[in-house]
């Protein structure tokens, strides 16, 4: 397998994020793979593909607060991106199977990378059920699969199989901001279940200490060809993240 690596810890709008992952999915469609890391500026409100965000957020406070806001196109809930890092491998659906192996060898290879950071973690057991969209924000339970450390949640992920490819895409919390999504919710908020790596290993974890821990790791857990990748053209066919009414459809 020919393996892309894009890692920067200069960060996009939640725009040009999307885009981006969008185009990485539609270039896996000729049977290449890549592994992006990578941050936001301005920090932004993300929300799942099929999330009722008029119903569950108060759009006129976040337009007061002057947050940035985009809709995935992967499911699961809303995450605030901030001081984090996120990952996305896109590749061929052959790559590691069905979309429950390829959730579990993804979440493996990061579980043993933080693992190698000196990070006390585990993957949640599947007694975790499946979270609706409308069972509060991304970090507010964790599910089966998904990274956990001291019972509480590390890492959100989130993944979309199109044609012959699939991505997966989720946040890593280096600090723990993930109070913004409760403050932007209508009624009452689930409580948080987040915790971060500097809670984890008290003390300040860089982007660039993680993202060379996760590189390292992916190449030696999965053999090929890897090499520095370049940044497709946008997909701008499909879905407009820059449009409100793909933001706020529903």
């Amino acid at each position: 397998m020919n393996w892309n690596v894009l890692a920067s810890s200069a960060g996009r709008t939640g725009v040009q994020n999307m885009f981006l992952d969008y185009a990485l999915l539609r270039a896996a469609q000729d049977g290449v793979a890549f592994l992006r890391l990578y941050s936001w500026e301005p920090p932004c409100l993300s929300f799942g593909r099929n999330e009722a965000v008029l119903k569950r957020y108060d759009a006129d406070r976040i337009k007061k607060m002057n947050l940035d806001t985009v809709r995935r196109p992967t499911g699961g809930r809303a995450v605030w991106h901030e001081t984090e890092l996120t990952y996305t491998i896109a590749g061929p659906l052959s790559l590691f199977g069905g979309l429950r192996e390829t959730y579990l060898s993804i979440h493996q290879m990061i579980k043993n990378s933080l693992t190698m950071l000196g990070v006390s973690c585990d993957l949640a057991a599947d007694s975790h059920p499946v979270a609706g969209t409308a069972s509060g924000a991304c970090f507010a339970s964790p599910v089966g699969g998904e990274i956990v450390a001291h019972g509480r949640k590390l890492v959100g992920s989130a993944q979309l199989r199109e044609g012959d490819a699939f991505l997966q895409h989720g946040s890593l919390l280096l600090e723990n901001r993930q109070e913004v999504v409760s403050r932007v919710t209508r009624g009452r908020a689930a409580a948080q279940q987040a915790i971060s790596l500097s809670d984890c290993l008290d003390r300040h974890v860089s982007f660039d200490e993680v993202a060379t821990a996760m590189s390292e790791h992916a190449r030696s857990a999965w053999p090929g060809n890897w090499q520095i990748g370049t940044e497709p053209a946008p997909a701008l066919d499909g879905l407009d993240f820059a449009d409100p009414q793909w933001t706020w459809r529903r």
